[in-house]
C-alpha cells in the first residue's frame, strides 16, 4: 500500500513518538523511509545567498539525521535523508513530490489555538497544502519542542 513514506524530523525528543509509531507499518509495507529535517533559521534560509558555511546547528542537524538514518538501516529498513534549509512546509510538501512519498507520517506537538495563531503549525499547514494522506501522531504532552 505505501512505498514511500515521508518522516519530519524536528531533531526533538518528539520524533521519538513517530518513530515508534510508523516502525510495525514500515515492517509490514517495507516502504522507504524518507526521512526529512528543515532548519529554519535566518542563517540555514539564506545561506546560499549570504555564501554562509554550514553552521554548528546544521553540522549537528546532519549527524542526527544519519544517525537516526544508521539506527533504522540497522533494524532492516530502506531510508534516504534530506535535509533542507528554509520554510519548513514547503520544503517538506516539495520533497513530498519529488520522492513520490504516498504518506506523510509526523509528530505534533499538540500547540494550542494561541500559540498555533502566534507560531504557525508546520502540521497545520502541510495538512492544508497537500492531498498526500497524512499520519499524525501527538507527542506525548511532556515532550517539549
Amino acid at each position: 500500500m505505501y512505498k514511500k513514506i515521508l518522516i519530519p524530523l524536528d531533531n526533538s525528543p518528539a520524533d521519538k513518538a513517530i518513530l515508534e509509531h510508523i516502525q510495525p507499518l514500515a515492517k509490514l509495507m517495507k516502504p522507504t523511509l524518507v526521512l526529512i529535517h528543515v532548519a529554519d533559521g535566518y542563517g540555514a534560509r539564506f545561506q546560499k545567498q549570504l555564501n554562509l558555511q554550514d553552521s554548528e546547528e546544521i553540522k549537528q542537524d546532519s549527524k542526527y539525521l544519519e544517525s537516526v538514518k544508521e539506527t533504522l538501516l540497522q533494524q532492516g529498513f530502506t531510508v534516504i535523508t534530506h535535509l533542507g534549509r528554509g520554510e519548513p512546509s514547503s520544503y517538506i510538501l516539495r520533497i513530498a513530490k519529488r520522492e513520490s512519498c504516498d504518506l506523510i507520517a509526523m509528530a505534533t506537538h499538540g500547540h494550542r489555538f494561541i500559540k498555533d495563531l502566534i507560531l504557525g503549525s508546520v502540521a497545520e499547514n502541510i495538512r492544508h497544502r497537500t492531498d498526500i494522506p497524512i499520519l499524525m501522531v501527538r507527542a506525548h504532552p511532556t515532550i517539549k519542542k
